[in-house]
């Protein structure tokens, strides 16, 4: 079985919009890449509301969508990809492709059909639990793949 990937997306949620603003998804070495995310046009609500987020920040150092839709399908063409299952991981990736007029070329799974033997809550506990442990801050993507990789590692599915 090739090792698992990960995915995971931080978006902002007020409520005139809900839409990606950071992404991180790991590779096939275990090593993972991140990117925050320029917003489509269409994504930004007519008040300009966006809660804690700056869009601002978010066009300045954003990466163009176009840009992440090339790079996950070099990255991750074909693959089952593993998600924590908290989020509208799902709609947030059909939202980034949409906008380019794609299709994900990967299929989102959640992690409970990677790891069997544990319960959908003993996960939940066992990814909150490494973050607390590593302090890492739960709301970035890139902890949120880091402790799905050491949830699977503790697994058996890395060397």
């Amino acid at each position: 079985m090739p090792e698992p990937r990960f995915l995971d997306i931080e978006y902002c949620q007020t409520e005139d919009a809900l839409f990606p603003v950071a992404m991180a998804w790991s590779l096939e070495n275990g090593q993972m890449k991140t990117v925050v995310i320029a917003p489509d046009d269409s994504w930004i609500p007519d008040d300009g509301d966006l809660g804690d987020f700056d869009l601002l920040y978010l066009e300045e150092q954003g990466v163009p969508l176009i840009e992440i839709v090339h790079e996950l399908h070099q990255d991750l063409p074909d693959q089952t990809v593993y998600v924590d299952g908290m989020d509208p991981d799902e709609v947030l990736v059909d939202m980034i492709f949409d906008a380019v007029d794609s299709e994900p070329p990967f299929e989102i799974v959640g992690i409970e059909s990677l790891v069997t033997s544990l319960s959908r809550e003993a996960l939940d506990d066992r990814r909150r639990q490494l973050l607390t442990d590593e302090g890492l801050e739960p709301q970035l993507p890139e902890n949120g793949v880091y402790a799905l990789l050491l949830i699977a590692r503790e697994e058996g599915f890395f060397n």
